[in-house]
């Protein structure tokens, strides 16, 4: 049974091209249209619309933990493409530029990795949602404005190669809130004397919360529809 006005913690595994905001409109309408009054609904933690895996939803007073929840550690897996870069340091742009590849070694890429293992400095991409006077930084890079974001500290806690079959590499890593993942697949790229891009991202973990205990959005209504038909809710 759910108790959405007192407040329900609900994990998701968004959806690739998803926006964070689409699976909570969907999760709002639904219980706007099966619940007597309305509640409280937001997420804890933007996933980018590329990326796939845990999306926590808060409804009623469980959205007062939502900045609690966004602050613990984050795992994430996914694949860097060595060798090129684009604009946004993933796949939402074309590739701009490309490197050569053939001094790389297996050495080397585990090496880089754990070069980054521990407090980090690091430059948001301009393709992202950080502030900077009042506007998100990817509004200024949409209209080819340069834009001036600082660099700021954040933690890896760990940094695993799980893959190289290049110019593909796959990795798990863990960190700290605030740590952008294409902004790692960056600077991977330059620790190599290279180029990189984020090419697929899933998040499998926000601290206790795991991925493998998450459901699609839309599974989700079909449950709650069934509920309501039940007279459960």
């Amino acid at each position: 049974m759910f108790d959405f006005s007192e407040g329900e913690i609900l994990l998701f595994d968004k959806p690739y091209t998803w926006t964070s905001f689409d699976v909570v409109n969907l999760i709002k309408n639904c219980l706007k249209r099966s619940l007597p009054a309305p509640v409280k609904v937001g997420h804890a933690g933007t996933l980018d619309p590329l990326a796939t895996g845990l999306l926590i939803v808060l409804t009623g007073r469980k959205t007062k933990e939502m900045e609690l929840i966004q602050a613990q550690e984050k795992e994430y897996t996914g694949t860097f493409t060595l060798g090129a870069t684009t604009p946004s340091y993933d796949r939402e742009k074309e590739v701009d530029q490309t490197f050569p590849m053939d001094h790389i070694s297996e050495k080397m890429i585990h090496e880089a990795a754990a070069s980054f293992v521990g407090e980090i400095m690091q430059l948001p991409p301009e393709h992202s949602a950080v502030k900077v006077d009042g506007k998100r930084a990817y509004e200024y890079a949409r209209k080819g404005k340069a834009v001036d974001i600082k660099m700021r500290p954040i933690t890896i806690k760990s940094f695993e190669i799980t893959r190289i079959a290049l110019p593909e590499v796959d990795f798990r890593i863990s960190c700290s809130k605030g740590t952008y993942i294409r902004s790692i697949a960056r600077d991977f790229g330059e620790a190599l004397n290279s180029g990189a891009y984020l090419s697929s991202l899933c998040r499998t973990r926000i601290g206790e919360f795991s991925l493998t205990d998450a459901m699609h959005p839309k599974e989700f209504t079909l449950l709650i529809e069934k509920m309501k038909e039940d007279g459960m809710l």
